[in-house]
């Protein structure tokens, strides 16, 4: 006995997996139950899947079971995108959110304008254990096909510096752009709605607390544990877990550093005060600004390199990048010999800094009694001041999550998972981290619009 197709009527034979065609409308079908028991027994061969198959039936849940083609977990930036593609491909999406509202951090992003893309990003931006993992996606959709959608909404956007491209107006008209695109596309979205569990035996059921959904692929795309008080969970990890995917170590990246005692004091005297520098670590070096916290530092240099980080490292700050220190203290002393070490170190850098160091870290005499060997010491502190953090301020402040679905398990072209067939990872989720300025929301369109094609 064959399953009647519920839209154009054409039969199916028991052995075939069951997929719908083209929706008349993106709706939720709702079947009753005996209809649903008939589904789920002709889901039996393994043949379908890589991934060994699983006795599973749905139990009683009051409530009908709906099914689409393609189940997105996640409404983020990588999730929309995603949903997008594979809506204009004509299959029918889902996308469940867990959150009341869809792209929640979009919203905060880019201090509330998004910084949605980098005119500068490639490939070699980005950290992974596999670094080549992430050149398919970049490549085939670049910042410039997105700054083709932004153009297509006519949102007017502006480069800020390095090729970070922000919205002149708010962080509003990206998500509004992404939720239209899902709309022209037919994509269902599902918001306050969390996902239990995920079972697989051919098809994906999804257990929520709206009901189960079935699919014939399932896309996690919820990211990783940064920014928790926005919802975000090692969801998407624990779901590749449960398939017998790795998961790489992962620890809170583009985070702000914290210290304790006399550097704490030091930072807190401080706070509120942004200087540019270039700072190094594990031989890696950014120049920007600092920021001094109540807690240590922080600023778009310290985000930087927190990525490059490992605890109990130090971190080497030259504060004056650019500049021949030691020639232009030889310099002053010998037409300003009577000046103090401040008052010449004013000039260059702010004053309460240059005051705060001459207290703690300077000898602040007159140029004219330091010696060569105090002036070499002088020029090691500010061109290379050295700073051993005694942590970060951990996945509460962390802009991004480093490491994730192990990228071995996943195909580059697709981002479907190697021995789980109909089984996706994109955005966040996966071990794939670019820098701070926009880098991993290209990552998030990338990874997103190369799975859309394949789901």
């Amino acid at each position: 006995m064959a399953l009647p197709h519920p839209n154009n009527g054409v039969q199916r034979q028991a052995s075939q997996r069951f997929v719908f065609g083209p929706p008349v409308s993106c709706r939720a079908l709702s079947l009753s139950r005996a209809t649903i028991d008939y589904k789920m027994s002709n889901f039996a061969s393994p043949a379908h899947n890589r991934h060994t198959a699983r006795s599973y039936s749905l139990p009683s849940t009051g409530r009908g079971t709906e099914y689409y083609d393609v189940v997105v977990v996640g409404a983020g930036a990588a999730g929309l995108m995603c949903a997008v593609e594979a809506g204009k491909r004509g299959r029918r999406v889902l996308v469940l959110e867990h959150a009341d509202r869809v792209g929640k951090k979009i919203l905060i992003s880019g201090g509330g304008r998004c910084n949605f893309t980098n005119l500068s990003a490639t490939p070699a931006d980005y950290r992974s254990e596999n670094p080549y993992f992430c050149i398919s996606a970049l490549t085939r959709y670049t910042p410039q096909d997105f700054i083709d959608l932004v153009e297509k909404h006519r949102i007017v956007y502006h480069e800020k510096k390095l090729g970070q491209l922000f919205c002149n107006g708010a962080s509003q008209e990206i998500v509004r752009m992404l939720f239209t695109e899902c709309e022209m596309a037919g994509v269902t979205i599902k918001t306050s709605c969390k996902v239990i569990s995920v079972h697989c035996d051919n098809v994906f059921s999804t257990h929520t607390n709206l009901g189960w959904v079935v699919s014939d692929k399932l896309v996690m795309a919820t990211g990783g544990p940064s920014i928790p008080q926005m919802g975000s969970t090692r969801f998407s990890q624990e779901v590749a877990s449960q398939f017998g995917l790795k998961v790489t170590t992962m620890r809170p990246g583009l985070v702000p550093f914290i210290f304790k005692g006399p550097d704490l004091e030091f930072c807190r005297r401080l706070a509120g005060l942004s200087i540019p520098c270039r700072v190094v670590c594990n031989g890696v070096s950014f120049d920007e600004n600092l920021l001094f916290t109540h807690q240590g530092i922080s600023g778009p240099a310290i985000l930087q390199i927190s990525s490059y980080w490992t605890e109990k490292k130090a971190i080497y700050v030259d504060l004056l990048p650019g500049l021949d220190l030691a020639a232009h203290l030889q310099e002053q002393k010998d037409y300003r010999p009577k000046a103090e070490l401040a008052t010449i170190l004013s000039s260059l850098l702010p004053r309460n800094f240059v005051r705060a160091m001459c207290e703690t870290y300077l000898p602040n005499r007159t140029i004219s009694t330091l010696t060569i060997k105090e002036l070499d010491a002088i020029v090691d502190i500010l061109k290379a001041w050295t700073l051993t953090p005694s942590g970060t301020e951990g996945y509460r402040k962390a802009e991004v999550t480093l490491g994730g679905v192990d990228t071995t398990g996943l195909s580059s072209k697709t981002m479907e998972a190697v021995l789980v067939a109909g089984l996706f990872f994109i955005g966040e989720a996966v071990d794939v981290t670019g820098p701070l300025g926009g880098y991993n929301f290209q990552w998030a369109w990338a990874s997103g619009y190369c799975a859309g094609q394949y789901v």
